[in-house]
């Protein structure tokens, strides 16, 4: 493929980070747009402008009137912000990328594999309702006015500063301080979690392809290891070679902890796995490289390297211990 010119809204997160890195890696000329605010190495040859996505007036003086073979939205969460952007790039650009979330896919999932025909229906969290809201714009936009788009819908997805459990780094210290970890439900669900890296390839595969305008496409490994193993392998990257977990329902966790209610029962407290066929035939090299147990030793390698990242969030690990008084019988919910 030719070099693409190509326009990242975002490009400091935990997937667009590594979309720049694999775009950077495939030849194609990189302009990352954001407020500038966060402190994150991006490769050389990437030119950043700063500007801010909320404000059309101020994303439209950053663009100014350059042209895109491809502009990769990873910052709309609600229409009004996929209206701003178009506002500002439609009639420039040869196809805007639009970053949904394979939690918008119904929950709980009636059949798995879960595929691009699943219909699209979250009850329990609204970030996802907000992203098919999103997509519902974009279909209208490219069946009416003909808008280049496309949609990817990635599901859980990490890197080495993102600790997939419900108390991230509040769980590894309480499994190092010889505490109790809670799991949702039994632990024997199925998560399909996919490293960052996997994700660009085929990410990076369907930038400036025309057999992607007008589709969706999720974009998720094919590594779906249950929960108990992924904090086995968490706690084994920590040097605990004993760790106690105890099972609570998830219904009885988002009780407790009301801020991982949505997320827990709109999407994780779910068996999800995925079929992944038709980003594939696309984009044939992608495959699942990085399995948990290796990111895992990955993400602990780095939270060791910087002890100003290892956060315990004192209100949830209170409420970690409440759980775990009532699941043992020496205590009762308030």
């Amino acid at each position: 493929m030719s070099s693409l010119r190509l326009l990242f809204l975002g490009g400091t997160g935990t997937i667009s980070t590594a979309c720049v890195r694999a775009a950077v890696a495939a030849g194609h000329d990189v302009t990352v747009l954001n407020r500038g605010t966060r402190d994150w190495e991006l490769p050389a040859s990437v030119h950043q402008i700063i500007g801010d996505v909320r404000d059309a007036a101020s994303l439209r003086a950053a663009v100014k009137d350059e042209r895109f073979d491809v502009v990769a939205d990873f910052l709309s969460f609600v229409p009004e912000h996929v209206e701003t952007v178009l506002s500002a790039v439609e009639g420039r650009v040869g196809q805007y990328v639009y970053i949904s979330s394979a939690s918008a896919y119904e929950k709980p999932p009636r059949y798995l594999p879960v595929t691009e025909s699943t219909p699209l229906r979250n009850p329990f969290w609204q970030y996802s309702r907000d992203k098919i809201a999103c997509e519902q714009l974009l279909v209208d936009a490219h069946r009416s006015r003909g808008l280049p788009v496309t949609i990817v819908r990635p599901s859980h997805t990490y890197n080495q500063t993102k600790i997939p459990t419900i108390g991230g780094w509040t769980d590894i210290a309480r499994m190092r301080a010889g505490k109790p970890v809670v799991i949702h439900g039994d632990g024997t669900s199925l998560w399909t979690i996919t490293h960052a890296d996997d994700f660009a390839v085929a990410f990076t595969g369907l930038l400036g392809n025309p057999a992607a305008i007008g589709d969706a496409f999720t974009i998720t490994g094919t590594h779906a290891p249950t929960w108990n193993q992924i904090y086995r392998w968490l706690a084994d990257a920590a040097g605990v070679t004993d760790p106690q977990f105890v099972h609570v329902a998830s219904e009885t966790i988002a009780a407790w902890a009301p801020e991982v209610g949505p997320t827990l029962l709109g999407d994780k407290a779910h068996s999800v796995t995925f079929d992944v066929s038709k980003v594939t035939r696309l984009v044939p090299q992608f495959r699942t490289t990085i399995t948990f147990d290796e990111g895992a030793r990955r993400i602990v390698e780095f939270y060791d390297a910087h002890p100003e990242e290892q956060r315990v969030n004192a209100s949830l690990d209170a409420a970690f211990d409440a759980m775990v008084a009532h699941a043992r019988g020496a205590g009762t919910p308030a």
